[in-house]
This record gives C-alpha cells, sequence and structure tokens, in this order.
C-alpha cells in the first residue's frame, strides 16, 4: 500500500538532526538549566544554543525569544499577554483581527472579550485577502493589539504584514503575527515583518512536538500567563524543555539553509499537482492566486463533501486534511472557507493537500491520478443514494 503525506501544515516528521540531537540531550545533558552546578550550566548552554538558533531563522536577537509549549501557547501569549499588557499601561480595550485566524487566536481573543475586551474583526474577499485600507479603519486610539497572521493555515495566503504593523503603530497598537505556517516556508526577519510579537512552533518545520517560541521586541513585555517561577524572563516560568528545546533550534539550523530554493522546488511540485487536480470536473481552488506558501493546495470538488474525500484518500494510503469538524454525523464547513463567502455546501468541499520537504513529483503525479476516480466514485454513491438505489 502507497504512504504518501500531504498534510504537512498539521505537523511534520522531525529531521533525523533533529532526533539525534534530542536524544543527546536526553542521555547527557540532563541537568537542570536554572540550577548553579556544572550539569544546570551545561543544560544551560544547549537553551542558550538553541535560542540563538530560533532566533537566527527569523533575523532577530536570541534574548528577545521566549520559548512555550508549541504554537497555541504561543498564540496566547502572545495575544493575551500583550493585550493585557497594553490595557494595564495604557487602558486600552479594543482588539482588531480576522475571521480567518488559527482557533488558538480566536480562542485567545474570545477570552479577552469575556474579560472586558471588545473585538473588531476586518472583512476579508473571497479570496481571503485582507486590504490594508479596511484595517485602518478600525485602528483607533483605544486599540490595543491587532492579531493577524503572515501565512493562513488552510489557505496559504500570505498577508502583507509590514503594511499591517505601520497602520497599527500609527495608532500606537501593538501587532501580534502568528508566523506559524510561514516560518521555514519563506524567508523571514522580524524587521521587516515589522511587528512586536511573533509566534512561531516547532512542528511545523520539522522539529519536535511539545515546543515553541513567542519573538518579543526588545523593550517590549507580556504579561505572562503562568506563575511561580522566573524562567524565560518571567514571561513563562516553568522548567524548560531542554531536549525539544535543542530540536527545536536544531530544525531553525536547518531550515534556514537553502529556504529559498526549497520554496521555489516544492512550488513547483505544488503547481504540477493544482494544473493536474484543477481538470477534474466541478474542482475549484479556496484562496489567493496572490502571495501564498509554496506548499499549500485548498481544494474543492463539486457535490463531493471533503470529509469523503479525504476519508477515500485515506484508504489509499494518501494522507490530507479538512477544516471541516464532524459532529452528530453532520459535517459543519471550516469557518475560515465560510469566511470567503462561499456557501455552505461548497465550503464542506474544501481539502488541503500540504506538502513538503520530502514530497516527490512521483508522489504529486499518484494523488493527482487518484482524483478522478475517487470523486467521481463519491458522486455516484450520492446519486444512488437519493435515488434509492443504495
Amino acid at each position: 500500500m502507497r504512504h504518501i503525506y500531504l498534510d504537512h501544515n498539521a505537523t511534520t516528521r522531525p529531521h533525523d538532526a533533529v532526533r539525534a540531537a534530542m536524544a543527546e540531550a536526553l542521555d547527557a545533558t540532563y541537568g537542570n538549566p536554572s540550577s548553579p552546578h556544572h550539569a544546570g550550566r551545561a543544560a544551560r548552554t544547549l537553551v542558550e544554543r538553541a535560542r540563538a538558533e530560533v532566533a537566527a531563522l527569523i533575523a532577530g536577537a536570541a534574548d528577545e525569544v521566549v520559548f512555550t509549549s508549541g504554537g497555541t501557547e504561543s498564540d496566547n501569549l502572545g495575544v493575551r499577554g500583550g493585550a493585557w499588557e497594553m490595557r494595564r499601561r495604557h487602558g486600552r480595550r479594543t482588539l482588531v483581527s480576522s475571521p480567518l485566524e488559527h482557533p488558538a487566536v480566536r480562542g485567545s481573543l474570545e477570552a479577552l472579550v469575556e474579560e472586558g475586551f471588545v473585538l473588531r474583526t476586518v472583512a476579508v474577499d473571497g479570496e481571503g485577502r485582507i486590504d490594508p485600507a479596511d484595517l485602518g479603519r478600525l485602528l483607533d486610539g483605544d486599540t490595543a493589539l491587532c492579531s493577524l497572521a503572515l501565512a493562513n493555515h488552510e489557505l496559504g495566503n500570505l498577508y502583507p504584514i509590514a503594511d499591517f504593523a505601520r497602520l497599527c503603530h500609527q495608532a500606537g497598537a501593538l501587532l501580534h503575527c502568528d508566523a506559524v505556517q510561514g516560518a521555514g516556508k519563506v524567508p523571514l526577519s522580524v524587521a521587516g515583518l515589522g511587528a512586536d510579537l511573533v509566534s512561531l512552533s516547532s512542528h511545523k518545520l520539522h522539529g519536535p512536538k511539545g515546543v515553541g517560541a513567542l519573538w518579543v521586541r526588545r523593550g517590549l513585555t507580556v504579561d505572562g500567563l503562568l506563575r511561580g517561577g522566573h524562567q524565560e524572563r518571567e514571561q513563562r516560568p516553568g522548567t524548560e524543555n531542554v531536549p525539544g528545546i535543542v530540536g527545536f533550534g536544531r530544525a531553525c539550523a536547518l531550515a534556514a539553509e537553502g529556504i529559498a530554493e526549497r520554496a521555489e522546488r516544492i512550488g513547483r511540485l505544488r503547481d504540477r499537482f493544482e494544473e493536474a487536480a484543477l481538470r477534474v470536473p466541478g474542482a475549484r481552488r479556496f484562496g489567493a492566486s496572490g502571495p501564498r506558501t509554496c506548499n499549500t493546495s485548498n481544494l474543492g470538488f463539486a457535490g463531493v463533501p471533503g470529509e469523503l474525500l479525504m476519508i477515500s484518500l485515506d484508504l489509499e494510503g494518501v494522507a490530507v486534511a479538512t477544516g471541516a469538524a464532524c459532529s452528530s454525523g453532520s459535517v459543519e464547513a471550516s469557518p475560515v472557507i465560510r469566511a470567503l463567502g462561499v456557501p455552505d455546501d461548497d465550503a464542506a468541499t474544501a481539502v488541503r493537500f500540504s506538502l513538503g520537504q520530502t514530497t516527490t513529483a512521483d508522489e504529486i503525479d499518484q494523488v493527482a491520478a487518484l482524483l478522478p476516480e475517487l470523486v467521481e466514485r463519491i458522486r455516484a454513491r450520492k446519486t444512488a443514494g437519493r435515488s434509492g438505489r443504495l
């Protein structure tokens, strides 16, 4: 049976060198990095080396990197911590975001609303694009923080974060940027982004799960979510996950090597796949045709629920994803796709194909060749079901 993995936006396989570095850290450097003795100092050395590697991927300074348990915590710390810091210092209570954000960001914003903040949502067009002018009209003297992703986790759209940052700063507000889906796929510079807070996740770029980082602009502090320790400059207390951090650092160092060439190669494979897939009758692509990450293709096939196509592909040994939620036997369309103004029935057809460093042209061709048969089979079963011929 074939095994083709096209769900790299969900997670990636840790690189061999990452696993080796983590194994060495587990075996030889088991001290607590907060301890002053030799074992603790050895662990601290590894943590700080990894901090420098993470910072280098985004062209930031090592002392601006705060380690967390992953992208979700990084988003929560950036959004909630930044918003509360602005409220305490300046009395600001308004938040701005889009309907396309990751659940970690949406959940953080919803919690802040329950705590007395006000949320404004910027409009998106039918391809998921955000007009900076629309954003600017929502920002004012009460805006505490705006949170917008660099790259959308379902569509792959890339956003002009530098333009958004200038607008936020003109209003005196902070900009938090979820860069989880962009890091390792596009060259990044925090100075170029202009954001104040940037979230990262290890397992999206061939590092281990359970570790991430928040880049915090020098001079800015965030109100920590946790209490009870002095680690990470008291912005994220708790004993550091040394092996995970070591793996994260090594993954960032590897991701920084040849990033432009890698993106170009993966982008060619994505385009090759889309060209074939869009020849299937009733096929469409969700998201912008403009700037987007090299690896992401979100497609729908008229009359074919995305969940059924995902399951059919899985039975053929192909791993893909949908943004849909299934409960009580019904499928609810992805909020991201629905935000594009797509009718629910069409939105429920969306399937995300996300390529990775190990994806080959042969794999792409195999999946593209499977689609016409699977799509037709699902449509035929639905037609038979409606006519009573099951």
